[in-house]
């Protein structure tokens, strides 16, 4: 099977988040069942700046009035299409924000010409090369499908909702500078509440629609966690489906991580603690402090609840531990954490930003993960954290309840238990868990254990990328691929 897969962001080359991790390591996983994937994702600055090597496809000369070479590349085992269209990706910022951290004045341009592009490739733009199916992720690629049903494409799509909260919506007046029809403008396609919505578009014209957990598959159907949209995905919930994320185990591997000081497994864990040191180090606090370190690697946001973790950090302090708080997002959270961290030199540490070396570091050095969500379609870094020997405390929700047993009496006798929830998701119950944490680290034998068993679980990419393989086999099959050999269906199938 040849897939396209359209994203705005992969890794290694350009991430903000999650997305990247999932969209650069399930391809790896894939090539094992036989499916091909081609990714095509915006040529950013930081994309551009990483091509020892490209070779140019073709050119469109008007992707919604704009110019843009299509180039091919292969990169750490990956094969990609970068769409290079310097009017609306070469700028200072990020892929979504300009470097005072406000939206791209024309995102919607930006990720709407990913999207004809993508579409212009299913329709068999280039000479030699047509994908068996298109895998979409998220709003920024979801028009992907509606330009390949107005042009007549029937290469079947598969859609993965990451976050439902984020759903590119714009006016309905740039319906004509999208050359998209008036009766894209609809209920049963873009329209949305007046305006219109290129995820909505999206998970209308797919033929599948995935989620990154069975969990947040059930909760986007209500009107709490549906963002507005439950009513279309009940109406589409016979497509839609969860595939809980997997992760790349060889770039998470304490055990070979090159930006460990020292590395380590389940049978070295003392190892951990000179990462512990280093990383005490590298945040200014205090190493004599023989307390937990709890550190948060995270987008600050509301949706990730680290208003309540302002609010809560002083309980891991005034019991003898420590905080650390790596990530960026909303000011005023940034700030009360800032502010937090003030009051305890030496005991918390707030940075904003983030780069790849320093949340593996965190991972390896901390003892305790803390992701308070109030929603999570999956998350990855509780999976890091396990992978690495820290005991992540999260809030019952979508992927993160999945993802972590409870350190309950029952779940500790069984051996089975690997983290601590807690419900409901507020301030109290955040103050709860991190008690409970606290007095388990108290216990080296009871923490030795949460430690042994998280980094036992198994979270590879195998068995999702097997989900995966069966969602592509089965539409493929569908449509009446001639070229598709039926052994691979079988095979992805099992």
């Amino acid at each position: 099977m040849k897939i396209l897969s359209v994203t705005s962001e992969i890794f290694p080359l350009i991430k903000t988040g999650g997305l990247a991790d999932v969209t650069g390591s399930l391809p790896k996983a894939l090539s094992a069942l036989n499916v091909d994937t081609t990714t095509i994702v915006p040529g950013y600055p930081k994309v551009m700046a990483q091509l020892k090597s490209a070779m140019p496809l073709l050119t469109f000369d008007d992707l919604l009035g704009e110019r843009a070479c299509l180039l091919h590349t292969r990169v750490e085992g990956l094969s990609l299409f970068v769409l290079d269209a310097p009017s609306l990706y070469d700028r200072p910022g990020g892929p979504y924000v300009d470097e005072h951290g406000i939206d791209h004045h024309d995102n919607w341009k930006r990720f709407a010409v990913l999207s004809l592009a993508a579409a212009e490739i299913a329709n068999g733009v280039l000479q030699g090369w047509v994908p068996d199916l298109v895998h979409t992720h998220d709003w920024q690629s979801a028009l992907t499908s509606v330009y390949m049903r107005e042009r007549g494409c029937k290469t079947p799509v598969v859609l993965t909702i990451h976050n439902l909260a984020f759903q590119g919506q714009y006016s309905a007046g740039l319906l004509g500078e999208l050359r998209l029809s008036p009766r894209a403008y609809s209920l049963d396609q873009l329209e949305y509440f007046g305006d219109i919505s290129f995820l909505k578009g999206g998970l209308q014209t797919a033929d599948a629609i995935t989620t990154v957990s069975p969990t947040y598959a059930r909760e986007i159907l209500t009107p709490r966690f549906g963002m507005g949209l439950d009513g279309v995905l009940n109406a589409r919930v016979a497509v839609l489906r969860g595939i809980v994320n997997g992760i790349d185990l060889e770039i998470w591997d304490p055990a070979t991580d090159p930006y460990l000081p020292r590395n380590y497994d389940v049978g070295s864990l003392r190892r951990k603690r000179d990462n512990r040191t280093a990383l005490q180090h590298r945040f200014g606090l205090d190493p004599s402090c023989k307390g937990p370190v709890f550190s948060a690697v995270s987008r600050l946001t509301w949706q990730k609840g680290f208003d309540m973790f302002a609010d809560t950090a002083d309980e891991v302090i005034g019991n003898g531990g420590q905080v650390i708080v790596f990530g960026q997002g909303d000011k005023d959270i940034e700030q009360a954490l800032i502010n937090t961290a003030a009051r305890y030199p030496g005991q918390m540490a707030v940075h904003v930003g983030y780069d790849e070396p320093t949340a593996h570091l965190i991972h390896g050095g901390s003892d305790a993960i803390v992701q308070p969500s109030r929603f999570e379609p999956c998350g990855l870094t509780q999976l890091y954290a396990l992978r690495y020997g820290c005991v992540p405390v999260v809030s019952r929700t979508g992927g993160l309840s999945e993802t972590i047993i409870d350190a309950n009496d029952a779940a500790m006798s069984a051996r089975v238990a690997t983290g601590f929830q807690f419900h409901p998701v507020t301030t109290d119950g955040l103050r709860l868990a991190l008690r409970r944490a606290m007095h388990a680290f108290q216990e080296p034998k009871m923490w030795a254990r949460l430690q042994n068993q998280g980094m036992k679980a198994k979270f590879s990419w195998e068995r999702s990328a097997q989900q995966y393989a069966a969602v592509y086999a089965n539409l493929v099959r569908k449509a009446g691929n001639a070229a598709f050999d039926r052994a691979s269906i079988r095979r992805a199938t099992i």
